[in-house]
């Protein structure tokens, strides 16, 4: 049964420069229109994929192999940062270990999120030279990436944000934090969010994105300030005298020095009024144990103004207050 080809497809079987087909598939028509040549078709199609061969291995191979060379080393060196920041979690000189176990994973996400994106610009480069039109792909991925962008953007901000706290350390777990505007106990922190507990016991969940200023009150020594009130009447010099022997005397208790990073001080005399002096002392502590030392030391603080006869501020106050009138 004879073969009935159009005029324009004659047209593209006889004059092959003219016609945008690959070069691979214009000896193929030759063979259906002369079916008694064989042999010279499939010689003919034969040269064509030698001679699309040959230019492929000489044109766009050598460009595949270096775009996949510059991907490796990129992958090797992303690699390195993120093996040295896992080194950097074992050692001594971190917080906690769960800080440790934070910067380990946030070396894993790190070079994950790294490698996709040096694989995702490695592909965008080869796929064009193996004959693919990325057009329609990146304008299908840009109308998808645009619509989860707007979907996630709370999310993408609670991330990135968390990223940062992470990377620069401005909390650990159980430091005293003050942020938008709840202040707690860290208990627990992702990339995603911050757990605070606050004196009450309530459990506060916090967004990272939500975060705008962070007010850590427990990072590496606490200010513990104590204000005694003593009757107006004692001698300044000795309760000055005695609060210093108080102090030192807490500085010094085996169960309290490792508390106390510095020297308790009394700058003297912090407020006057009426029949009360207050006087003011200073004790650095680590985070944490300001309650223990503080407790510690009014308790001594008692016991030395009882022994050497020191009265409180105002120890008769009265208290009064308005009755209400009879119906």
């Amino acid at each position: 049964m004879p073969l009935v080809l159009s005029s324009a497809t004659l047209k593209s079987i006889m004059n092959p420069g003219e016609t945008p087909a690959l070069p691979v598939l214009q000896p193929l028509p030759a063979m259906l229109i002369f079916p008694n040549g064989g042999r010279d078709g499939l010689f003919r199609v034969l040269s064509g994929w030698g001679d699309d061969t040959f230019d492929f291995v000489r044109h766009q191979v050598p460009r595949i192999v270096g775009v996949l060379i510059i991907a490796f080393i990129l992958t090797r060196l992303l690699k390195i940062a993120s093996r040295h920041l896992a080194e950097l979690s074992n050692r001594h000189g971190l917080p906690s270990a769960l800080r440790a176990q934070q910067l380990r994973t946030l070396s894993s996400v790190i070079y994950s999120v790294g490698v996709f994106v040096i694989m995702f610009l490695a592909a965008l480069q080869i796929l064009p030279l193996l004959g693919i039109n990325m057009g329609p792909l990146l304008a299908s991925a840009g109308i998808a990436g645009l619509a989860i962008g707007f979907g996630a953007q709370t999310l993408v901000r609670d991330f990135i944000n968390g990223f940062f706290i992470l990377v620069e350390n401005q909390y650990d777990i159980g430091d005293t934090i003050k942020l938008a505007t709840v202040q707690g106990t860290v208990e627990d922190m992702t990339l995603r969010r911050t757990v605070l507990r606050d004196d009450n016991g309530s459990v506060h969940t916090v967004p990272n994105g939500e975060i705008r200023i962070v007010t850590n009150l427990t990072r590496d020594w606490t200010q513990l300030p104590m204000h005694i009130s003593v009757a107006y009447g004692a001698d300044s010099d000795q309760v000055i005298k005695l609060l210093k022997e108080v102090g030192e005397e807490v500085a010094n208790d085996p169960h309290f020095a490792e508390m106390i990073v510095a020297k308790p001080e009394v700058p003297g005399i912090e407020r006057v009024s009426g029949s009360e002096v207050d006087y003011l002392l200073l004790v650095k502590t680590r985070p944490g144990s300001q309650y223990a030392v503080s407790r510690e030391l009014r308790r001594r603080i008692k016991a030395c103004f009882e022994k050497n006869h020191i009265e409180p501020g105002n120890p008769n106050r009265w208290y009064v207050v308005d009755a209400p009138k009879p119906s």
